[in-house]
């Protein structure tokens, strides 16, 4: 029987390095099951850039995205944008790993592996923000580049947890930000501290940002925090801990396929796509129904049920 050739695209610094550390084993247990691995490092664009461009000439079956939410990002974005759609498989290895964490991914080599190596999958909707695509969230305003401005190093160390340090040390920062949106389904001006549109459930390592969130109905989810009192910003922040802040009077939410985002705001306005650097200003947002091919644990899976 002929070898199966995957693609592993890896961040050598994702998990303090602990992936890079077990890469020969990784290797080994595809030889196993009669699959020859080609590992790229994630930090070389230019490489990931012709291996997709050469990717059917070489036989790839599939591309394997190792790393966090931001490793599976440019994987996405560098292969759609190079004409190719290989199936997805995800190793976990990042800070919040949002998008693994939909899909149940467990951190075990042997079940990543085995995982990758059979054939059950769901397609996932992507969302697109400017041309550039995002897997799990697109958000704006205050404490949305958090995870920009945090020091390597400290992630790696303290994982979630140097995200609500970063974001606590933001707060004295805080400013309303006029937005105009303009959707079929909600239309308006507000002023608001922060926005998140959702493709996924969770964000930043927040289980329950979008708990109702389906990753495959075609629809983002999209959560607008309007201008507080200081007073009301803890118990909305505790609602958001626990999933319930989609009733709270301070947000607003809706779902929509596609969304323009306006401002007027003379001040640079923080945006970000799976925990990078996201796009300026006017945003224009859409859903790309069903455009991924997920390896997954079970075939066509509804994700977690947290």
């Amino acid at each position: 029987m002929k070898m199966k050739k995957v693609l592993l695209i890896y961040n050598p610094k994702a998990g303090n390095g602990l992936f890079k550390a077990n890469l020969d084993k990784i290797i080994e247990e595809f030889q196993k099951k009669r699959t020859l691995v080609m590992p790229v490092r994630a930090d070389r664009p230019a490489v990931m850039n012709e291996v997709f461009r050469t990717a059917e000439r070489e036989g790839l079956s599939k591309v394997i995205a190792a790393g966090g939410d931001g490793t599976i990002n440019m994987v996405v974005n560098t292969m759609l944008n190079n004409g190719t759609n290989l199936p997805v498989a995800i190793f976990p290895s990042g800070t919040a790993n949002d998008f693994a964490h939909y899909f149940d991914i467990p951190h075990n080599i042997d079940e990543m592996v085995r995982i990758a190596t059979e054939e059950n999958y769901t397609y996932a909707d992507v969302g697109c923000v400017n041309g550039k695509y995002f897997v799990n969230v697109a958000a704006m305003g205050f404490l949305v580049d958090v995870s920009q401005k945090t020091d390597p190093n400290i992630k790696n160390t303290l994982g979630i947890m140097s995200y609500y340090l970063k974001g606590v040390s933001e707060v004295p920062k805080l400013q309303p930000i006029p937005i105009k949106i303009e959707s079929a389904e909600y239309s308006g001006t507000e002023k608001m501290y922060f926005m998140l549109v959702m493709n996924g459930k969770s964000a930043g390592g927040f289980k329950r940002v979008a708990p109702e969130a389906r990753i495959d109905d075609g629809l983002l989810d999209v959560l607008l925090f309007r201008e507080m009192s200081l007073t009301e910003l803890p118990g909305l922040l505790f609602n958001f801990m626990l999933g319930n802040h989609s009733e709270n009077k301070n947000v607003i939410f809706f779902r929509t396929s596609k969304l323009r985002l306006e401002t007027d705001a003379d001040i640079d306005i923080g945006t970000d796509v799976d925990g990078e650097k996201g796009c300026e200003f006017p945003l224009d947002i859409t859903c790309i129904p069903k455009k991924l091919c997920i390896n997954t644990l079970r075939k066509d899976m509804e994700g977690s049920n947290w």
